[in-house]
């Protein structure tokens, strides 16, 4: 590696261990759930490795992949959802940074809601997701089924790509959402999960 792109692998892998501890102390990553990652301005990604806790994240538990997810080390093994990220760097070139958790809120809102997508409506915090400059505006975020096969997974997200400004749900499982950089993506996680706990408090009365 050069001076340059050591530097930029050194910040990159830096934003996943902060994300990480910032959704570990949210309670969104616990035990050894979630994956985190982020795109370089080179092309390359750095993503969380399989099985590690979010919250005690080192710099050995970032990995690098291939825009295929493959491990540029075959003794390494990424995420189990690495394709969901992948999936997510090509069809959006701007998308730097993805990130997933598994929070009580989007467990069970995504278990006891039916309807295909859960409509957020007339919250002043919408305005953190892309394109939204006011409250008066409704973001439907969609719930896919859960699926251990990734690859199909994959598929049924693929024709919603692009019209997801709040990312989406994986039902009783977790979210997904994504940013141009760490920063936003975290501001667009922290930003959906508070809706979401919102529609679980009124969902309860």
């Amino acid at each position: 590696m050069t001076q340059l792109s050591d530097r930029l692998w050194s910040d990159a892998v830096q934003d996943v261990l902060h994300a990480g501890r910032r959704m570990d102390q949210r309670g969104w990553v616990p035990a050894t759930a979630g994956n985190l990652s982020r795109r370089l301005d080179d092309g390359r990604i750095a993503i969380t490795r399989s099985g590690g806790h979010k919250g005690f994240l080192t710099e050995q538990d970032v990995i690098e992949i291939d825009p295929e997810g493959r491990p540029l080390d075959s003794g390494q093994r990424a995420s189990a959802e690495t394709l969901l990220h992948t999936q997510l760097y090509a069809s959006d070139p701007t998308i730097g940074a993805v990130l997933h958790g598994h929070s009580v809120a989007a467990t069970v809102l995504s278990m006891a809601i039916e309807a295909p997508v859960l409509t957020l409506a007339g919250y002043e915090l919408l305005k953190v997701f892309e394109g939204q400059s006011t409250h008066d505006t409704a973001i439907d975020v969609p719930f896919f089924a859960n699926d251990q096969d990734i690859a199909r997974l994959a598929t049924v997200v693929a024709p919603s790509l692009g019209k997801m400004p709040a990312g989406y749900v994986i039902r009783g499982h977790g979210v997904y959402v994504w940013g141009r950089n760490m920063a936003m993506a975290l501001a667009r996680l922290e930003g959906l999960e508070f809706l979401l706990a919102c529609e679980l408090e009124r969902l309860k009365s």
